[in-house]
C-alpha cells in the first residue's frame, strides 16, 4: 500500500560481512516495504551486506535509490554502481551531510559504530529542533536493548532530557517502522533556557 506522501527514506545499516544472515534479510525486507509504499531510498552507497541488500530490494520493487559514498570506499571497490544516482564525497562528514540533505526520514537498522554515529547525529539534531524529520530504530532481535537501557539510565540521572524519547520511534517490525516514518512528528520546542543545566 503506497503512502499518501512519498518520502526519501535514509536507511542507516551495517556493511559488515560477518553478521548473521537474518540482518541482511531484514534489510531486504525494508527495501521491499519501502518500494511497496512508494518511497525512495537514500543509503551509504555500498553493495555489501545490509547496505547492498536494502538497495537491491528497493530497486527490484521499482524504487529509486541514491547512494552516497566517500571516495576512500570507492577505491576498495564496494560502491553500488547500480544505484540510480551514486554520489561520491570527499570524506565521511560530507557523506553524512549529503545523506541528511537528501532525506525526509531516517530508519536505523542494527549496525556497528558507523551506524551508531549516524543514529546519534540525527537523533541529537532532532532533540535540538534542528530538523523535524522522523527518526526510527528497527530492532526485531534486541541488538539495541543495551543502548536503550543506557539512554534510559542517562535520562534518569539527568544527563539527558525526557524529550529525547519524543524525538525517536523504536519498533520491532518492518510495517510498524514505516507507519512511524509516515506519521506526523511531534514538534519539539527548544529554547536558550534549556542550556542552563544548573541554577546558580
Amino acid at each position: 500500500m503506497k503512502s499518501a506522501k512519498p518520502l526519501a527514506v535514509c536507511v542507516f545499516c551495517s556493511s559488515s560481512g560477518r553478521i548473521d544472515r537474518r540482518y541482511v534479510d531484514l534489510a531486504a525486507q525494508v527495501g521491499t516495504e519501502l518500494a511497496g509504499r512508494g518511497h525512495s531510498l537514500v543509503s551509504g552507497g555500498a553493495r555489501v551486506s545490509c547496505m547492498g541488500a536494502v538497495a537491491r530490494a528497493a530497486r527490484a520493487g521499482g524504487a529509486r535509490t541514491v547512494g552516497v559514498i566517500p571516495e576512500g570506499l570507492v577505491s576498495v571497490e564496494i560502491s553500488d554502481e547500480d544505484n540510480d544516482e551514486l554520489i561520491v564525497t570527499g570524506d565521511m562528514r560530507s557523506r553524512k551531510g549529503e545523506m541528511d540533505r537528501r532525506s525526509d526520514a531516517f530508519l536505523i537498522l542494527p549496525g556497528g559504530i558507523g551506524t551508531l554515529e549516524e543514529l546519534f547525529e540525527v537523533w541529537t539534531a532532532r532533540v535540538l529542533a534542528m530538523h523535524d524529520k522522523p527518526v526510527v530504530i528497527l530492532d526485531p532481535t534486541g541488538v539495541y536493548d543495551p543502548l536503550r537501557e543506557l539512554m534510559e539510565g542517562l535520562t534518569e540521572q539527568g544527563f539527558t532530557r525526557h524529550r529525547i524519547w519524543d524525538a525517536i520511534g523504536w519498533t520491532t517490525t518492518v510495517p510498524e517502522a514505516f507507519d512511524l516514518l509516515e506519521r506526523s512528528q511531534p514538534r519539539i520546542e527548544f529554547s536558550p533556557g534549556d542550556y542552563a543545566e544548573t541554577q546558580l
